[in-house]
């Protein structure tokens, strides 16, 4: 069985009812969900998939 994972809300998701949140989970990849469907389907990142993300940001 996998370890359960910790998630990390957005500091961008608003708390102004809108539900544009999202979290990321990161270990040694990186995994992206909606917060308002954690069971639902994720975006999976290979670490330096991840960093050439959020690099070009």
């Amino acid at each position: 069985m996998a370890p359960e994972r910790t998630w990390r809300k957005s500091s961008y998701s608003s708390g102004n009812g809108s539900g544009n949140c999202v979290e990321v989970s990161l270990a040694q990849d990186a995994l992206v969900r909606d917060t308002k469907n954690a069971s639902g389907d994720v975006l999976a990142f290979s670490a330096a998939a991840w960093r050439a993300l959020i690099n070009s940001l």
